[in-house]
């Protein structure tokens, strides 16, 4: 069975698999290590038990979180065979730390959206109401994928910020709208689509200036180098697209 790795664990389970190796096993099974951003936590879930079925005797042990936390997490030397991360800069720096076998490929789009309490009690409409100076704004933190769009948004608006928290990942900040802690949270347009009607999405006109692009790469200390390069064919073949299209997700 796979180990699903819950993304509000992530920062110490991954780092806990720093110890634990990928690749072959005592019991004859192996283990395909795949690090993807919060953000594909419902598609990688799907995508992996798919992998599964189809590979007898393999388990699709997926790690979720803030894309710049695997990152830092594989440059820390934590085992794993597939990098998925929700922009292109943060898997630049995989590259240019030698952490990626070959080049990434784009295998998906997303967006930005609004996400308030289902009651939005803050009476948040548009992008300018997020400035109001007694909001409960919740956002990734800059340097964030989903920070960083963030950012690149509220600039074209000329729209001034002032989060009263920054968190590490995208699923962090849907938590805190959800659970009634946060008056509005900027997140992905998938994010609202999988939280159903815990949140209520906003969209506004400026999204399209922060559109990010999904890249995906085997890395160069895969235990499972064939492995990998299958499960990015998956990602990247018609079953892949037509997952990542119901949730939502653009795709290349």
């Amino acid at each position: 069975m796979s180990r699903w790795l819950v993304p509000v664990l992530v920062p110490a389970v991954v780092l806990g698999l720093a110890g634990c190796g990928a690749g072959g096993r005592d019991d004859g099974r192996t283990t395909l290590v795949v690090y993807a951003a919060a953000s594909l936590t419902a598609t990688f879930e799907q995508l992996g038990e798919r992998f599964e079925a189809e590979h007898e005797g393999v388990d699709v042990e997926l790690a979720f979180a803030g894309s710049s936390d695997l990152v830092a997490q594989l440059q820390g030397g934590a085992p794993a065979d597939v990098l998925a991360s929700a922009d292109e800069t943060t898997m630049q720096k995989a590259v240019d730390d030698g952490l990626v076998a070959g080049g990434p490929r784009v295998f998906a789009t997303n967006t930005m959206r609004i996400a308030v309490p289902p009651d939005n009690p803050a009476g948040v409409e548009s992008l300018e109401d997020l400035a109001a100076g007694d909001l409960a704004l919740v956002v990734c933190a800059p340097q964030v994928p989903c920070g960083a769009a963030a950012q690149e948004v509220a600039e074209t608006a000329g729209v001034t910020l002032a989060p009263v928290s920054e968190e590490q990942s995208v699923t962090d900040v849907l938590a805190k709208v959800s659970s009634g802690e946060a008056d509005a949270g900027l997140v992905y347009v998938t994010d609202v689509l999988a939280a159903g009607d815990a949140v209520r999405g906003i969209d506004f006109p400026e999204s399209g200036a922060a559109e990010n692009a999904y890249p995906v790469a085997v890395l160069e200390e895969a235990d499972e180098p064939e492995l990998a390069r299958e499960f990015v064919d998956l990602l990247l073949g018609d079953e892949g697209r037509r997952v990542l299209a119901d949730a939502g997700f653009g795709t290349p």
